[in-house]
């Protein structure tokens, strides 16, 4: 065990472009005992091309709570650098429960920031970009994915999913569905790489564009939502709002307003108006 600072390092890798490894990221993955790697045999490929031989252990989704336990006894005496395959550790990768442990077990985490195939979307997508919410690859099947939308039917929020290429047109379809088709968007695809794409248009014109071109069906993808414009005396918040739909299943639109007035404090009126736009869609 080398006298290197104890601790967990969670280092973002590139998502595309070797350029975008930082000289911190760098010192970091040489200077560490081990490093955590989602697959080491495609992180084996970018710690050869700069000349770093820290030893790797696999740790991806489907073995991570087991590595959990031996993981943070490592750290106890060591130092462990987390990457994934790309981007950001955490952000739709694993890493999650080996960052909760740590903290658990009063071992410093020390995020190495970098590149973030969400966040360099959201910075070049011309969409709103003081509030957003990040969710990340939406269910594979159809009747999931469509429910899974309909819970952002009515965020004022810019939303940011990512999707694999073989989905790509389903999912833009059930965004159609659900979203409706002037909802403004952004395709990004392929960020930081040779074939990079980012298109701007309404939901209707993405679908029927990556449809007439199997180009854009293919690498990684990030799809961006403007939120739904609404006046701020319409917006009653995510549990408002579920709890109106539940009593709107029930009880007549007046009823159903009164009583989640009650329940939320929110005014009657307020939450009246609302009803009516959830009973005509």
């Amino acid at each position: 065990m080398t006298k290197n600072s104890s601790g967990l390092y969670v280092v973002a890798t590139p998502i595309g472009n070797l350029q975008d490894m930082t000289p911190r990221a760098l010192e970091i993955l040489s200077r560490a005992d081990l490093i955590a790697a989602e697959d080491t045999r495609h992180s084996g490929k970018l710690l050869q091309h700069f000349g770093i031989t820290t030893k790797m252990v696999s740790m991806h989704e489907y073995n991570e709570r087991d590595k959990v336990s031996e993981l943070i006894a490592f750290m106890q005496r060591g130092m462990l650098a987390l990457i994934s395959d790309a981007g950001t550790p955490l952000i739709s990768d694993p890493g999650f429960n080996l960052v909760r442990a740590a903290h658990a077990a009063g071992i410093a985490v020390i995020p190495i920031p970098g590149a973030c195939a969400a966040i360099a979307a959201l910075s070049a997508a011309g969409l709103p970009s003081n509030r957003f919410v990040f969710e990340g690859f939406p269910p594979a099947k159809t009747s999931a994915r469509r429910a899974f939308f309909e819970q952002y039917k009515y965020e004022p929020r810019t939303l940011i999913f990512y999707e694999s290429p073989h989905r790509v047109q389903e999912c833009l379809a059930d965004m159609l569905a659900v979203f409706g088709g002037e909802r403004p968007a952004v395709f990004a695809r392929e960020l930081t790489k040779q074939f990079e794409t980012i298109r701007a248009g309404t939901l209707v014109e993405l679908h029927d564009w990556v449809a007439g071109d199997e180009n854009q069906q293919r690498g990684e993808i990030v799809i961006l939502l403007h939120g739904r414009e609404e006046k701020e005396d319409q917006v009653i918040g995510a549990e408002a709002e579920r709890v109106l739909r539940i009593l709107l299943a029930e009880l007549p639109v007046k009823q159903a307003a009164a009583l989640a007035a009650q329940i939320t404090g929110l005014k009657k009126n307020q939450l009246y108006q609302y009803a009516l736009g959830l009973a005509e869609d």
